[in-house]
C-alpha cells in the first residue's frame, strides 16, 4: 500500500513593512541627522557647513513627502515625524546657529530671538497639523501655506549668515561685521517667526501653472541659478531669501484675487427683478 507523501511544514513569511513603505521615513530621519548636525558644526566654528547641512536637510525634507505620495507609503506617523524632523531642522538648529554666530555676546538677551523663533515654529507646525483634521478649504487656497513654510523661515532667518559668509568672502569686513551685529540679527529671527505664525497667504508652487511662453525662460533661468550655486553657494543664498521676501506681497495679491473671483462666482450675478403692479382685471 502507497503511502502519501510526507507534508513539510510551511515555512513563516517574515511580517512587517516593506522597505518601499520604510523608505520615505528612513529619508525623514536622515534629515534629522544632518540637520542635527548642523548645530554641531556651528559650535566647532564651521557656519559655513552649517548653513550647508540645514539647505541639504530642507532638499531632503521636499524629496520625502513626494516618494511617499509616490510609492503610496504615506501615513499619520510619516507626517507626525516629518513635523518633528521640520521642528528639529527647521526651528532649533537655525536658531541655535545664528545664536553661536551673532548673539552668545549678549548672553541671556541675546537668546531671546532664538527662543521666539523656535517657539513659532513650533506654533506654526502644530497649526499646520490641526489644519489636517480640519474643514476642507476652497479649492484656490490649496495652492497657498498659511504663513511662510518652516524651510522657507530658516532660509530668510539664515539670511544674515548667509549675507556675512559672501561679505568675508569678498573681503568687505564691514558689512560682515554689520550683517553679524546682535540687533541686525535678532531683528531678523524676530520677523520671520511673526512671519511663520501669521495668517499671510504664500505660494506653495504645488500646482503652479506656469505659461508656455515663460517655460523656455524658466529653465534658463534654473540652470544659471544652479551654476551660481555650484560658482558661490553663500551669494546663491542670499539671492534666494532676498527673491523670496520680494515675493510675499505678490502672493498675497494673487491671493486676495482668486477669493474675491471665487465670491463673485459663489454669488452669481443678481439680476433685478420686474414686478407688475398693474391691478388685476375684472372678471
Amino acid at each position: 500500500m502507497n503511502r502519501l507523501p510526507r507534508r513539510l511544514p510551511r515555512r513563516h513569511r517574515f511580517s512587517g513593512s516593506s522597505f518601499n513603505r520604510m523608505l520615505p521615513n528612513l529619508m525623514t530621519l536622515l534629515g534629522l541627522c544632518i540637520g542635527l548636525s548642523s548645530i554641531r558644526l556651528a559650535m566647532d566654528g564651521k557656519f559655513g557647513s552649517a548653513v550647508l547641512a540645514i539647505a541639504v536637510s530642507g532638499v531632503i525634507d521636499g524629496l520625502d513627502g513626494r516618494l511617499a505620495r509616490l510609492l503610496k507609503a504615506t501615513s499619520r506617523f510619516g507626517a507626525e515625524f516629518d513635523s518633528l524632523a521640520d521642528f528639529l531642522c527647521f526651528g532649533i538648529a537655525p536658531a541655535l546657529v545664528i545664536y553661536v554666530w551673532s548673539l552668545q555676546p549678549w548672553g541671556a538677551i541675546g537668546f531671546l530671538p532664538p527662543l521666539i523663533y523656535a517657539s513659532a515654529m513650533a506654533l506654526r507646525l502644530a497649526r499646520f497639523n490641526a489644519a489636517l483634521d480640519s474643514a476642507p478649504k476652497a479649492a484656490f487656497a490649496y495652492n497657498f501655506f498659511t504663513g511662510v513654510p518652516a524651510p522657507a523661515g530658516a532660509g530668510l532667518a539664515l539670511f544674515p549668515l548667509f549675507l556675512g559668509l559672501e561679505a568675508n568672502r569678498l573681503h568687505l569686513y564691514w558689512l560682515s561685521d554689520a550683517t553679524a551685529f546682535p540687533l541686525f540679527t535678532g531683528a531678523i529671527l524676530i520677523a520671520v517667526a511673526l512671519l511663520c505664525v501669521s495668517t499671510l497667504p504664500v505660494w506653495s508652487f504645488k500646482n503652479f501653472k506656469i505659461p508656455a511662453s515663460t517655460i523656455l525662460p524658466l529653465l534658463l533661468g534654473v540652470v544659471v541659478f544652479a551654476a551660481i550655486i555650484f560658482a558661490d553657494p553663500f551669494a546663491a543664498g542670499a539671492l534666494l531669501g532676498l527673491a523670496y521676501m520680494i515675493m510675499l506681497p505678490f502672493s498675497l495679491r494673487s491671493y486676495r484675487r482668486l477669493a474675491a473671483e471665487a465670491e463673485a462666482r459663489r454669488t452669481g450675478p443678481t439680476l433685478p427683478v420686474e414686478v407688475d403692479l398693474t391691478p388685476p382685471a375684472d372678471p
